[in-house]
C-alpha cells in the first residue's frame, strides 16, 4: 500500500470465506452465498446437490432440485432398489460468498463438492467422487417425481405457483448422461460430474435477462467461471483497509449483503431491479407452502437505505434501477407501496427523495423526469393528504407503516396506562411521528436540490415545504426541559413523553440548533439509551421496555417478532450513528469518542457471537445481552458503507468539490481507494506518522500532516 492508499484487490472469497456457515435456527443446514436474478437457496441440507428450501422470485420452499446419491450393489437387489450408501458424519463445509464447498465420506467412498447459483438462475454442482474401497459403488441422479419427469437425457419439471401467478419450469442436465441411470465407480476409480438445474418461467418471452428459455438446455458451466463472474461485481466497488480487521471485514460483508440481496425479477410489479431486505429465513419451511411475512419483495421502507450504500458502486445501473423501481408502485396519494409480482401492498414511510439526491451527488447523474415527478408527488401527497395543514407534520394512523410497530408512544395517551397486550386493532392514538416528519423534511430538501440541479422552477415550492416542516419539528417536537424530540398527539400536539429512538432523527437531518449536547446526554443516560448493545428502540426507563422482544412478557408475535419497545435494530443504529457523526462535526469533533463507541458496538452486531470474524447480521438484538432475537441472517435493512466513507474516511461532498474530515475513531491508519465521485476517482489515506493524504484522479495529492481536514475543489484540478 502506498502513502496515497493504492490498495490491491482482495477477492470477496478471501475476505469473508473459508469457515462453516449455517442457519442458527436450523441445525444441520447450510447457507449459500451466491444468488441469481431470481433463484436462491434459503438453506441447503447435508446432501450432494440442491435440496433444502429453495426459492424463485419469492419464497417458495422448493424442497428439491436434484441430488446425486451413492448406492451399494447387492446381488439380491434389482437395478432400481439398490440400498443407499450411508454417511454417519456431517459433511465438512467451507462457506464462501461465491460458492459452497462440502466434503464427506460414505465409508470408503469420498465426495468433494463445490456448488453455486449463477446470476442467470442455474444451480450448478461440481462433484468429485473417489472410491477407496474394495466394492464398486453406483452413483445416480435423483429428482422429485412429484413435479419432474425424465425426457431422454434431460429431467424437466413444471409447477404452478397460484398465489404469485406464475409457473416455474426446471431443466436438469449432467455432463455424464449415464448418471441418470446409474454410473458404476469401481474400486480405486474417481469420476467427476457436473450437474446443473436451470429455472425459468413458462410463459416468459422476453425479460432482458440472459435466462435460458423453456425447452432449451446448455452444457453445465464450470464453478471457476462462476466464481470469476461473481467477483467481477465486487471489482467495481471502492477498496478499504485499516488497522481494524473487524472494520475491514464488516466493509466486505456489507458489499456481500448488497450483492446477496440484489434481484431482477423482471416480472409483473417487479419489472426492474429490486433490492430485497432479506431472504426470508424466518418463514415456515413447509414445502411449496411458506407462511408468514417475507422480505423477498419490494419494500420502500428500506429502498433509501440501499441507495445510500449502492450509490458507491461504480456501475450506476443498480442504484438507478432500484430508485426507478419505486415509480411503478406509487399510489394516488403519492406514497410508495410494497409489492410482490402480482400484489401491490401497504405503503411505508421512507426518505427516498433525499436518497435520490445523495445518489445524484455521487454519480452526477440526475434521475429521469419520470422518477423526479414521482418524488415530487410523494412530498406533495404527504403534505396534502397526510399532514396537518396547521403545521405541515404528517399524521401516522397505522403504527406498522413506519417500520417501527408497537413503539410505546402510540399508547402514551391511553388514559395513562399501557395495554397488557397491544395489537394492530387495539385502541391507540395516531401520532405526528418524529421519523415521518424528518422524512418529509429530508424528502422536500432532496427534491429541492434535484430541481435546483435541473433548473426546475419547482425548487422554491419544495424549499417552502421543507422550511415549514423544519420549523414545526423544532418548535413542537422539541422539549427544551427534557432535551429531546418527541412524537405528538395528532390533534392537540401534546408531546408523548416517552423517548423513542426516532427522537435522534432530527440530528441526523442536520436539525438540532444549539442543543447538540443533548445527543450525548440521551445516549449516555442509563435511564435513556445507554445499553451494553446500543441503541435500544425505546428508553430503558419506559414502563413497557422489553429488551428481549415481546410486551409485558407476552410474545404475541412469536419469539422473534418485531416489537419496537426495547430491542436494538441495525436499521436505527445506522441512522443514530449518522446523527452522532454529523453532530460531532458541528461541535468541533466533540462527539468523536461517542461515535467510536457506537460504531464498535454496531460492527459487533455484524458477526456471530460478536466474534468479529463470522459474518451474521440479523434483524434485531437484545440491547442488554447482544443476543440476536431474529434469525433473518444477512438481513439488509441498514447501512454501514456510507458511514465508513463519510465519517471514518471523512469524505464530504460539497457543491464545488470534496472535503475530507474524518472522525477520530481510534484507527492508527486507514486507506480508502477507488472511490468515484462526480466523475473523479478519489483515494484517501491516513496514518499517525504522515497524517492525512488525498489523491484525486491519480494526479493531485493534498496532505495535512495533522490529519484533520483537506479540501479539494474541482476547479483546481483543471
Amino acid at each position: 500500500m502506498s502513502a496515497t492508499g493504492d490498495l490491491a484487490r482482495m477477492p470477496i472469497d478471501e475476505a469473508l470465506g473459508g469457515a462453516p456457515r449455517s442457519l442458527r435456527s436450523r441445525p444441520g443446514t447450510y447457507l449459500l452465498g451466491p444468488t441469481g436474478a431470481r433463484l436462491w437457496a434459503d438453506y441447503l441440507t447435508d446432501s450432494p446437490g440442491f435440496a433444502g428450501a429453495i426459492d424463485y422470485i419469492h419464497k417458495l420452499n422448493i424442497p428439491l432440485l436434484f441430488t446425486v446419491d451413492p448406492f451399494v450393489p447387492d446381488p439380491g437387489s434389482g437395478k432400481d432398489d439398490l440400498p443407499r450408501a450411508r454417511s454417519d458424519e456431517p459433511a465438512d463445509t467451507a462457506w464462501f460468498p461465491s460458492h459452497l464447498q462440502m466434503s464427506r465420506s460414505y465409508g470408503a467412498l469420498r465426495l468433494h463438492e463445490r456448488k453455486t447459483i449463477t446470476w442467470d438462475d442455474r444451480a450448478v454442482s461440481e462433484q468429485q467422487w473417489t472410491n477407496n474401497g474394495a466394492t464398486a459403488v453406483v452413483l445416480r441422479l435423483c429428482w422429485d417425481p412429484g413435479w419432474c419427469r425424465r425426457e431422454s437425457q434431460v429431467v424437466r419439471g413444471r409447477r404452478t405457483i397460484e398465489r404469485h401467478g406464475f409457473t416455474v419450469c426446471l431443466a436438469i442436465t449432467c455432463d455424464i448422461d449415464s448418471l441418470l441411470d446409474g454410473v458404476v465407480v469401481e474400486p480405486g476409480q474417481s469420476i467427476q460430474a457436473t450437474v446443473q438445474a436451470t429455472l425459468t418461467l413458462e410463459d416468459e418471452q422476453q425479460s432482458g435477462l440472459p435466462l435460458v428459455a423453456p425447452g432449451v438446455t446448455e452444457p453445465p458451466r464450470s464453478i471457476d467461471d462462476a466464481i470469476e463472474h461473481y467477483q467481477s461485481w465486487f471489482d467495481q466497488t471502492p477498496r478499504f483497509r485499516s488497522s481494524s480487521a473487524m472494520l475491514d471485514r464488516a466493509w466486505h460483508y456489507r458489499w456481500f449483503l448488497l450483492r446477496h440481496n440484489l434481484a431482477r425479477p423482471a416480472r409483473g410489479a417487479l419489472d426492474g431491479w429490486v433490492m430485497y431486505e432479506g431472504r426470508s429465513h424466518k418463514m415456515t419451511k413447509n414445502p411449496w407452502e411458506p407462511a408468514g411475512w417475507e422480505f423477498s419483495k419490494h419494500i420502500p421502507l428500506s429502498t433509501p437505505l440501499h441507495l445510500l450504500e449502492m450509490r458507491w458502486h461504480h456501475d450506476p445501473r443498480f442504484a438507478k434501477g432500484i430508485l426507478a423501481s419505486l415509480v411503478g408502485r406509487q399510489r394516488p396519494d403519492g406514497q410508495f407501496a410494497a409489492a410482490t409480482v402480482t400484489e401491490v401492498m401497504n405503503p411505508y414511510a421512507n426518505f427516498s427523495g433525499w436518497a435520490a439526491w445523495k445518489l445524484a451527488e455521487v454519480t452526477s447523474q440526475m434521475p429521469s423526469p419520470v422518477v423526479l415527478e414521482a418524488l415530487k408527488r410523494q412530498v406533495r401527497g404527504e403534505r396534502d393528504i397526510l399532514a396537518d395543514r396547521s403545521d405541515g407534520l404528517p399524521v401516522q394512523e397505522k403504527h406498522s407503516l413506519t417500520g417501527k410497530e408497537y413503539q410505546p408512544s402510540y399508547w402514551y395517551f391511553n388514559r395513562g396506562e399501557y395495554p397488557d397486550r397491544p395489537s394492530i386493532s387495539a385502541p391507540y392514538t395516531p401520532l405526528k411521528r418524529v421519523d415521518r416528519a424528518v422524512y418529509q423534511y429530508l424528502n422536500a430538501q432532496g427534491v429541492r436540490s434535484l430541481c435546483d440541479r435541473r433548473g426546475d422552477s419547482d425548487a422554491e415550492e419544495f424549499q417552502r415545504i421543507a422550511d415549514r416542516v423544519r420549523t414545526s419539528i423544532e418548535t413542537l417536537c422539541w422539549d427544551d426541559e427534557r432535551r429531546f424530540y418527541f412524537d405528538l398527539h395528532h390533534r392537540t400536539n401534546e408531546r408523548a413523553l416517552v423517548r423513542n429512538v426516532v427522537g435522534f432523527y432530527p440530528w441526523w437531518a442536520g436539525l438540532g440548533g444549539d442543543h447538540a449536547e443533548a445527543v450525548a446526554r440521551a445516549l449516555n443516560d442509563p435511564d435513556g439509551f445507554r445499553a451494553r448493545t446500543p441503541v435500544p428502540s425505546v428508553e430503558t426507563s419506559c414502563p413497557v421496555y422489553s429488551p428481549g422482544g415481546g410486551w409485558n412478557g407476552l410474545y404475541f408475535k412469536g419469539p422473534r417478532g418485531c416489537v419496537w419497545n426495547g430491542p436494538t435494530w441495525p436499521y436505527t443504529n445506522s441512522i443514530v450513528l449518522d446523527a452522532v457523526g454529523r453532530t460531532s462535526r458541528r461541535v468541533d469533533h466533540g462527539l468523536d469518542p461517542l461515535f467510536a463507541r457506537l460504531l464498535r458496538s454496531y460492527l459487533l452486531l455484524h458477526f456471530d457471537n460478536e466474534d468479529g470474524h463470522s459474518p451474521y447480521l440479523v434483524e434485531h438484538y437484545n440491547p442488554e445481552t447482544g443476543e440476536p432475537i431474529s434469525d433473518e441472517v444477512d438481513y439488509n435493512h441498514s447501512y454501514l458503507i456510507d458511514l465508513i466513507i463519510g465519517y471514518v474516511a471523512g469524505l464530504v461532498i460539497e457543491a464545488d468539490g470534496i472535503r475530507i474530515d474524518p472522525l477520530r475513531v481510534g484507527l492508527s491508519w486507514f486507506a480508502l481507494d477507488n472511490v468515484h465521485v462526480a466523475g473523479h476517482s478519489v483515494s484517501i489515506s491516513y496514518n499517525e506518522r504522515h497524517g492525512l493524504a488525498v489523491t484525486v484522479d491519480d494526479c493531485s495529492q493534498t496532505v495535512d500532516p495533522d490529519g484533520k481536514s483537506v479540501t479539494v475543489r474541482w476547479a483546481s484540478l483543471r
